[in-house]
C-alpha cells in the first residue's frame, strides 16, 4: 500500500465509517481506485475486499479505471428522458467514438450516465466536471464537445 493511502487511513481513521472517506479521499489523491488499491485499503481496514467492491460498484461517484480530463455527464433522469436524453447520449457518443463508461484514446474526455444532475428545468442537460449545459439538442451537444 502506497504512503499516501496509508497517510489517508490515518487521517480519516479506521473506525466504523471510514470505509467511504477514505475511498473518496483515495480517488481524489489517484485519480481511480484500482484493484490493487483496493486491496491495500482492504487488508488496512480489515474490511473483506468483496465489501469494498459493494461499494464501489454501488455509488456512481467511485471510478475503477481512470477518466479523462474533461468527465461528462449526461443526465438520463425522468425530466431529461422526456426532453430526449437519449439522443443526446448517441451524438454524444458518435462525436467521441465511445461509448457511456469508456474514455477517448487521448484521454480527453470520459462520458458517463447519471440517474439526475438535478437540473430538471434545464432539461435535458449534461455537465462537463461542474459546468452544466442544459435544454440541448444533439446539435448542441456535438458543439459544446467541438468546442473544449
Amino acid at each position: 500500500m502506497s504512503s499516501s493511502i496509508q497517510g489517508i487511513i490515518a487521517e480519516v481513521g479506521e473506525g466504523p465509517g471510514s470505509l467511504i472517506p477514505v475511498l473518496q479521499k483515495t480517488q481524489d489523491a489517484l485519480g481511480y481506485l484500482s484493484s490493487e488499491t483496493l486491496k491495500g485499503i482492504s487488508g488496512a481496514l480489515g474490511i473483506p475486499l468483496s465489501d469494498i467492491y459493494g461499494v464501489v460498484t454501488f455509488y456512481s461517484q467511485f471510478r475503477l479505471k481512470p477518466s479523462g480530463k474533461n468527465i461528462i455527464k449526461v443526465c438520463h433522469g425522468t425530466a431529461c428522458h422526456v426532453g430526449a436524453s437519449e439522443g443526446i447520449s448517441e451524438a454524444l457518443e458518435d462525436e467521441l467514438k465511445i461509448s457511456h463508461g469508456d474514455t477517448t484514446p487521448d484521454g480527453k474526455f470520459t462520458l458517463e450516465r447519471v440517474a439526475c444532475l438535478g437540473c430538471c428545468s434545464l432539461a435535458p442537460c449534461i455537465m462537463i466536471n461542474n459546468e452544466t449545459y442544459g435544454r440541448l439538442t444533439p446539435d448542441k451537444a456535438r458543439k459544446i464537445i467541438r468546442s473544449i
